[in-house]
């Protein structure tokens, strides 16, 4: 059974790969940085 899902995590793997470099080539990681750094401020009640 192990077998039958090692293509599966391999594709996904790939696909999560692709999805993150396509992610930093297009700067979205500073909006999604953002919105983190905000949300962690709101939460601790900084910001």
């Amino acid at each position: 059974m192990k077998d039958k899902r090692m293509p599966l995590r391999l594709i996904i793997l790939a696909a999560a790969v692709v999805l993150i470099v396509v992610g930093l080539f297009d700067n979205s990681f500073k909006d999604v940085w953002s919105k983190a750094v905000m949300i962690c401020m709101e939460c601790i009640g900084i910001g």
